[in-house]
């Protein structure tokens, strides 16, 4: 299968922000589902739609997603002819002298590299499970300049939210930002179709008007000078705006229907392969409605929970609607309860831990408590 079309990914976002959580990584490699970042399904999305040549704009603290992608070989874009692409900041330092101008001027030369026709551009606080064939096939029919994916639950994720009002034909006559009230519930998923030559157009009149910095809904407000058509998609979709909303996703994949739509729906989701051994449930363990990665070590009870590669859960230790990320460390006699903790985290012996389900509990990366 091939796609006339290339991919551009937003991997982190200034208006989102998960605290702690994203302290040390942009948001799209975000730990997610026990052995993925969220990356990782707006990528496959790519990939088994055809797309070849992906690039993936980067602004800070991006260390640990390329780590993460490497050379792309998970997603078969380890390729001598287009594959995976990292653009981080400056990557064109002789563009200007203007702060910002760099980011631009680099996506840019990356665009005109490719002989594509279309790109797909996508922001990464979305997770979903589809391909983007029927995308590029409408956005042709429509003969719109640039198409918008929406779906109708957006609004009750929180802010940030882009709500989207449509004329009868399907395109777009406003959009509102975080609105307090509005009469639409067509909220904005952040990603757009759109031609090649089109989009190195827009960037560039963007350049000479000042603005630096590249953000998908910036082309959506275009509507009163371009074509802006509205898709539908009607699929699974959890967005990840804040602490709250990245605790509820995790825990909504506890649910059947959900993890079978984003999981099992008949595309795979490619990430990092890692080879560890089994995970061993000791006498007395007790696990219940709980996603547990390979490699760990569970002596105590899990319920409703995510465990990550590495956890280890230490006797009669209980933890409950949580998130443990990889290679933390529960010690004995503790109690967690809604909380998140991040990778490498210890819990010392003893310890109480409650959260609240709206208030989630957050201990941050390698912290000891």
């Amino acid at each position: 299968m091939f796609t006339n079309a290339m991919g551009l990914i937003l991997a982190d976002n200034k208006k989102i922000s998960l605290g702690e959580l994203s302290g040390p990584r942009a948001l799209s490699a975000m730990p997610f589902a026990g052995r993925y970042r969220i990356v990782d399904f707006v990528l496959s999305n790519m990939v088994n739609s055809g797309i070849k040549n992906v690039g993936i704009l980067t602004y800070n603290k991006y260390k640990s997603l390329m780590d993460h992608l490497g050379t792309g070989s998970p997603w078969s874009l380890d390729r001598k002819n287009d594959g995976l692409h990292i653009l981080p900041p400056y990557v064109n330092s002789e563009a200007t002298n203007i702060a910002g101008d760099e980011e631009m001027a680099g996506i840019i030369d990356y665009l005109k590299t490719s002989r594509t026709t279309y790109v797909i551009v996508a922001n990464s606080n979305v997770v979903l499970n589809t391909t983007f064939d029927d995308f590029i096939k409408k956005h042709e029919e429509n003969g719109a300049d640039i198409s918008v994916m929406f779906n109708r639950d957006g609004t009750k994720y929180g802010n940030p939210s882009y709500i989207i009002e449509t004329d009868e034909s399907g395109f777009v006559k406003d959009m509102l930002f975080n609105p307090q009230k509005c009469s639409s519930n067509k909220s904005s998923l952040g990603i757009l179709c759109l031609r090649r030559d089109l989009l190195i157009d827009l960037i560039a009149k963007q350049m000479a008007h000042g603005l630096s910095h590249f953000g998908v809904h910036s082309f959506v407000k275009m509507f009163d000078e371009l074509k802006v058509s509205a898709y539908e998609y009607s699929g699974t979709v959890l967005r990840i705006n804040n602490v709250k909303t990245y605790f509820d996703a995790s825990m909504n994949l506890l649910n059947e229907r959900i993890r079978n739509d984003l999981f099992w729906s008949g595309e795979s989701v490619y990430t990092k392969v890692k080879d560890e051994a089994p995970t061993l449930y000791f006498e007395n363990a007790q696990v219940s409605n709980s996603i547990v990665s390979d490699g760990c070590r569970i002596y105590g009870n899990v319920e409703e929970s995510v465990l990550f590669r590495g956890v280890t859960i230490a006797k009669n230790t209980t933890i409950k609607n949580c998130v443990i990320m990889q290679d933390a460390h529960i010690s004995e006699n503790c109690h967690l309860e809604n909380v998140i903790l991040d990778k490498n985290a210890i819990v010392r012996p003893g310890i109480r831990l409650v959260g609240h389900r709206d208030f989630p509990v957050v201990i941050g990366k390698g912290a000891g408590i």
